[in-house]
């Protein structure tokens, strides 16, 4: 146990209460793990040791990349920039379909870290050129107590901050991110009630919802991507269920993206149906939404942004380039002048193509 207090990536969490004896509520995800002295949380990343709890993620990074924030998918978030992308290991559900298990399928292992401070973390954003910082991959939620150190010291240095998460984060924690500079937040969204209770793990789907309605509140640019999935949430009820969830929680302004599905980890089933995705477009546009999408199809004209006024083409994409941009600078469109939601400005990175 002194071995493990001295490793670098092991910090006493923000986020937990004692209660009764040596044990510890922790207060990081909406599972409230209660964990007794020697024991670990459902994620593996917090350990109580002597009635504390620590992370033992501090700054343990798994993976680092620059990425281009429309990858996330954040259509609407600093369009055309990059981001340093980064993650931790394990997670707090247990999707079967997971895109990213070699990460979040398996827990930090305290003999093998790859440690990094805050300042380092940044200063590598500004040498790769990078506008922002993303926490993604896995679950971010539990790298926070490392994420809100690196975030305000990106703020310094002009760095935008995002999460790329499932949003089941507690409200503390939420308010924290909002407090340390973060202020963009993309939730994917499994499906109905019954989906994350039968493949995530037993999870209040409405919790994650209120996130993102006070994630909104709180002034977060939020974003929403549901993975359509066969034979698990690509049913029209489920999808319209989704749909007029979001526009009662978030509001019709918040772009909703509906992504294809490949086979991954555990999971087997065919590839989406690009008609599924089309038709869950259609309904979206059809209830009231300004701003729907569809992912993983490249070349899709439902991955271009158009005016919900005009119809006028305001991003035009193929795949996560931006091939053409045309919103006025006061994010406008040129055409009828309708004021589009964006949060960031327009990074020009490479020659757009006409």
């Amino acid at each position: 146990m002194r071995e493990t207090l001295s490793s670098p990536v092991v910090r006493e969490s923000i986020f937990y209460r004692r209660i009764s004896g040596d044990k510890v509520e922790c207060a990081l995800c909406e599972r409230r793990c209660i964990i007794s002295s020697g024991e670990y949380g459902f994620c593996k990343t917090r350990l109580n040791i002597n009635g504390k709890l620590y992370t033992v993620v501090y700054g343990f990074l798994s993976a680092i990349e620059s990425r281009p924030i429309e990858i996330k998918p954040f259509f609407h978030y600093w369009p055309g920039s990059t981001a340093l992308t980064y993650s931790t290991w394990s997670c707090n559900f247990l999707c079967p379909w997971c895109q990213n298990w070699t990460l979040s399928k398996h827990p930090p292992n305290l003999k093998n870290i790859e440690y990094y401070t805050p300042e380092e973390l940044v200063d590598l954003a500004i040498k790769y050129g990078d506008e922002g910082l993303c926490s993604s991959f896995q679950e971010p939620t539990l790298l926070t107590d490392w994420n809100i150190d690196a975030f305000r010291v990106g703020r310094v240095r002009d760095l935008y901050a995002c999460y790329v998460s499932n949003g089941y984060m507690t409200l503390e924690v939420l308010r924290a991110l909002f407090e340390s500079g973060m202020d963009g937040l993309k939730i994917d969204i499994k499906g109905d009630p019954e989906v994350y209770e039968k493949y995530c793990g037993g999870i209040d789907a409405d919790k994650v919802w209120r996130n993102a309605r006070e994630a909104k509140r709180m002034g977060f640019h939020v974003e929403l991507v549901n993975l359509v999935i066969t034979d698990v949430n690509d049913d029209e009820e489920c999808l319209r269920s989704v749909i007029e969830r979001a526009i009662k929680e978030v509001g019709p302004d918040t772009p909703i993206h509906f992504t294809r599905y490949y086979p991954a980890y555990k999971f087997d089933k065919p590839a989406t149906n690009i008609k599924t995705l089309e038709d869950a477009y259609k309904m979206a546009k059809n209830l009231g939404v300004l701003y729907p999408y569809i992912g993983n199809v490249p070349g899709h004209r439902y991955e271009n942004t158009y005016c919900p006024n005009c119809n006028e083409v305001l991003i035009k994409r193929y795949g996560f380039s931006v091939i053409r941009y045309n919103i006025t600078e006061d994010k406008r469109c040129p055409k009828c002048g309708y004021q589009i939601n964006i949060r960031g400005q327009y990074v020009k990175k490479k020659r757009e193509l006409i």
